[in-house]
């Protein structure tokens, strides 16, 4: 494999946590491939999470009503972001494959690392509205999500309490990393690890380190092109693709389903 720059954006208080242990795991196993792996440790790095004026350097265009993703954009393309965006946007721009390792709050991700998306991934740097989803700025880096619940896989089911997990996951794969172009890998999970016994835990690890082998071939998960999508329309499905997929069981995607029911596990498992 040819050499690679590797980006893990890791979120988690505690460097005895499951969440640690992963991170530098993947660490270790890419950097014996020849990777160039960098960690942005947020807590560590005490990461500002909110965006705000204070992300720009200098006068702002319009401080009476502030729009932050219109302001960080002129900012951008007049270096005028802040040290801390700039320092992970150069991270980022060198990056092959990006992981975010983290512990799962509420649904989503942690605080501290939604501000990272939020700060980081701005406006003309990130994505812009002629260049997203799958024409979208940074369609030749991939990323994926690994992280940890603190609830069984079970829970987690079409039929569990907690609800499907790719629905769980569809506003973060596709309404983030995909809008912004990214080759999305199949998400590692690791399911309750903090009810498990150690020895369950390190089973856990060693799949991931086996898995960690051969990340950089897999391929991404499925999303419907935006060249699917009808701009003067506002972009809707064309009809030829509606007719198409008339007669199919399953609709396209988590979230694009026509009415139909949901495609399996095309949040977790690319190729279904």
């Amino acid at each position: 494999m040819a050499a690679k720059k590797v980006l893990i954006v890791y979120a988690h208080q505690s460097s005895a946590s499951f969440n640690s242990a992963a991170k530098d795991a993947a660490k270790e196993v890419l950097a014996a491939q020849g990777c160039t792996v960098e960690v942005s440790d947020l807590y560590a790095m005490k990461f500002k999470a909110t965006a705000t004026a204070e992300d720009i350097t200098g006068d702002v265009k319009n401080a009476a009503h502030f729009r932050y993703a219109e302001e960080t954009k002129l900012a951008w393309e007049e270096g005028k972001l802040c040290a801390d965006i700039t320092e992970e946007q150069r991270k980022l721009t060198e990056a092959d494959l990006i992981i975010f390792q983290f512990p799962m709050y509420w649904f989503t991700v942690p605080a501290i690392m939604k501000g990272w998306m939020d700060r980081v991934l701005t406006l003309g740097y990130a994505y812009s509205e002629e260049r997203r989803y799958s024409q979208g700025i940074l369609k030749d880096k991939k990323a994926m999500l690994s992280f940890t619940t603190g609830s069984h896989e079970s829970m987690f089911s079409a039929d569990g309490v907690n609800g499907d997990m790719n629905v769980t996951l569809w506003p973060l794969q596709n309404g983030i990393l995909h809008y912004c172009g990214f080759q999305v890998l199949a998400p590692q999970i690791f399911w309750a690890p903090s009810r498990l016994p150690s020895e369950a835990r390190g089973t856990l690890l060693e799949g991931w380190r086996t898995r960690l082998q051969g990340v950089l071939s897999e391929k991404p998960l499925s999303f419907t092109p935006l060249d699917c999508f009808d701009g003067e329309k506002g972009f809707q499905l064309k009809p030829e693709f509606q007719e198409k997929n008339a007669s199919k069981e399953y609709g396209l995607t988590v979230g694009i389903h026509l009415g139909k029911a949901l495609p399996l596990n095309s949040q977790m498992k690319a190729g279904v």
